[in-house]
């Protein structure tokens, strides 16, 4: 039998937290410190801290060590998601200390990243592995103090002052207490939550918070009000400049449960952990008795999971949902609290996740539309669902580096802010104006009239800083109005340069649209010259909103056919149709069942699974061919929300459907 050989770790990142991780390394059973990466190898006692280990001069040299199995990445928060994913797509296998990413959308980025590379990666919330966390759960599982209803905890401390220079001051090092210390509440209220359904973690259906943010805009101290689906209340609290008693306790309808210091366990170096279960004047003491030091419970399970093959951590540690699910009620704590940090603002955010320069890529193909003098993706980002800059830059990024170049915006997207981000992106990545293809809409319900064509468009046009789009569509018709005024206006947009491609309509009618080209052609007009209308595999059976054309039918493919106007189609996979939540027996999503559920759509539906069988893919992925694949220019609007939902929806691009797959998916 041959000794199993140690998980050989290396850190980016050498300060206090990577000192305490490495004491967990030392006092593992499966872990051994081989390397420490540190852009300041001369800083005197490095050696002495870390002994053993060689000392690298450079992050990226760590990288590329051949005698280094694993990384904890320990630099300030801001760096987490960086070196995190260049630690993976090295093939690395990673631990993250706590945030693993500023925001979920961010984390979300680096699983993703984790599972093409085939590596594990997880977040370093050490208590979560510790026996005395197994306790807790065990012991509201067992009813110890009957239905748990409210959670209490904190984790705050004082600094002593406003300290300019120290990071958890900083705003651009994202400093503050929710991010460095309120995640750990937010995790144990989670976990208890879950504890007291039977699930392993619970997510809030409210999160409403609260914070006191000091001179240099970060939170000081902070609250919020947690409540879940079970009806159990969780208040939560962090602090930088306020001590607290941080203090767990678990309140039921028979008593209360409190632990100390939750996340200390039994104590840094091991020792015996208390948890108090009182009722009424009754206390009792469950001792937990732990000789292990605290970190090294997460080195051992993160080796075992490496030694095992598993992505992520085993529950109560931090799975990839879990962790995404913590940030997302942190994401949600800002929110209400108006914390956005520096570093996240188009100002300072000005490369991709990775640190690198916004270069375009070639990935994507690319089309000729009439009307337009530059070839344009096949595809359309769509990019409306994104609460800030940051989060969608993410997408932005992403498409743009895999050789996307067309991007669809509208005035009424998000009360303007789709557009704002837009505008922000394109001129923080540099990105020249003649390499993109923009779309703008207008003039959407109620206010569909001729004159908001040109208002709108002074205000969009500041938004995108641009000075042009290159496709304009009305959002909406309305047929008490004229056709001929509405191409009056946007043919006197095309004159003032500020449509410099084509127009058309959006949710318009074939006949509406023929009656424009008519006018236009009598009376010297630009004629329109797109459309953007539904246009999927499942055909459109009630419109989803009021206004909304589909252009599914065979009559309209056949007059698509014959004029070859470019359709920018909206949901053209089907809005989750062709996705594993719909199906004949599954009626919880109202909007799928109401538009979409017909004998005919789910024929289509099942051919479009029987094809996805043959080809080795998935039936959104021939949805979203089938729509590219016809005999007119349609030109799908995808909207992910993550990056992985990005790639997944540009990898069916290299599906080339025959006309006779076409037609028989059409059945």
């Amino acid at each position: 039998m041959t000794d199993v050989q140690p998980i050989r770790w290396g850190i980016i990142g050498p300060g206090t937290i990577a000192r305490t991780f490495a004491d967990g390394v030392a006092h593992s059973k499966t872990g051994k410190l081989v390397a420490i990466a540190t852009r300041n190898p001369d800083k005197p006692g490095l050696a002495d801290a870390f002994p053993g280990a060689r000392i690298l001069h450079g992050y990226e040299a760590l990288l590329s060590d051949s005698e280094v199995d694993a990384i904890y990445i320990a630099t300030p928060h801001t760096g987490h998601a960086e070196w995190a994913i260049k630690a993976v797509r090295g093939g690395k296998h990673v631990l993250v200390e706590k945030p693993i990413a500023l925001s979920a959308c961010d984390a979300d980025v680096i699983f993703h990243e984790a599972k093409k590379a085939g590596v594990f990666a997880s977040e370093a919330y050490m208590y979560r592995l510790h026996p005395q966390t197994a306790k807790i759960i065990e012991l509201v599982k067992d009813g110890a103090i009957g239905d748990v209803r409210i959670i209490r905890t904190s984790f705050g401390f004082n600094m002593g002052g406003f300290k300019p220079e120290h990071r958890l001051f900083a705003n651009d090092a994202a400093g503050g207490g929710i991010l460095d210390v309120g995640g750990y509440p937010v995790s144990m209220a989670r976990l208890i939550a879950g504890a007291a359904s039977g699930t392993s973690v619970l997510e809030p259906e409210k999160v409403s918070g609260v914070a006191h943010l000091g001179q240099s805009g970060v939170d000081e101290w902070a609250s919020a009000v947690l409540k879940f689906p079970n009806d159990i209340i969780a208040e939560v609290s962090c602090s930088i400049m306020a001590q607290q008693d941080n203090v767990l306790r678990i309140i039921g309808s028979q008593g209360r449960i409190e632990v100390e210091n939750f996340w200390f366990a039994s104590g840094h170096k091991g020792g015996v952990g208390k948890i108090e279960i009182i009722k009424g004047d009754d206390r009792q003491t469950v001792e937990v008795r732990e000789d292990g030091w605290l970190y090294a419970f997460e080195v051992d399970a993160a080796g075992e999971a490496i030694r095992a093959g598993k992505p992520e951590f085993a529950y109560p540690g931090m799975s990839w949902a879990d962790s995404l699910g913590n940030l997302q009620v942190m994401d949600r704590w800002r929110a209400s609290v108006g914390l956005e940090y520096g570093v996240e603002t188009a100002a300072k955010r000005v490369s991709n996740i990775t640190g690198a320069k916004v270069v375009a890529g070639n990935a994507v193909p690319k089309r000729n539309i009439p009307g337009l003098s530059k070839s344009v993706s096949v595809v359309a980002l769509g990019f409306e669902f994104f609460p800030n800059f940051a989060s969608a830059s993410l997408t932005l990024d992403n498409f743009y580096e895999a050789g996307g170049n067309l991007f669809d915006t509208a005035y009424i997207y998000g009360g303007g802010k789709t557009e704002s981000i837009f505008g922000d992106w394109h001129t923080s990545r540099n990105v020249p104006r003649e390499d993109i293809v923009l779309i703008g809409k207008g003039a959407h319900s109620p206010l569909c009239y001729p004159d908001m064509i040109g208002k709108q468009l002074d205000q969009s046009l500041e938004r995108m800083k641009t000075d042009y789009v290159d496709v304009y569509c009305m959002h909406r018709d309305n047929t008490e109005v004229p056709v001929s005024e509405f191409v009056d206006a946007m043919d006197a947009e095309v004159k003032r340069g500020r449509i410099r491609g084509i127009f058309g309509g959006s949710n318009w009618t074939r006949e509406r649209m023929d009656e424009a080209a008519a006018y236009a052609q009598k009376n010297g007009k630009t004629a329109p010259a797109a459309l953007s209308n539904n246009f999927s595999l499942a055909e459109m059976l009630v419109p989803i909103w009021t206004g909304c054309v589909a252009a599914s039918d065979d009559g309209w493919k056949e007059w698509q056919r014959e004029r070859q106007i470019p359709n920018f189609a909206w949901s053209s996979q089907g809005r989750g149709f062709f996705t594993e939540k719909a199906g004949r027996d599954k009626l919880d999503d109202e909007e799928i069942v109401r538009v979409w559920y017909s004998d005919r759509n789910f024929e289509r539906r099942d051919r479009a699974i029987q094809l996805a069988k043959e080809l080795g893919r998935s039936p959104i992925h021939i949805a979203l061919a089938y729509v590219v694949a016809q005999p007119f220019p349609v030109i799908p609007l995808i909207g992910p929300r993550t990056v992985a939902e990005l790639e997944d929806s540009l990898s069916a691009l290299d599906i080339k459907l025959t006309p006779e797959q076409v037609l028989w998916l059409e059945a």
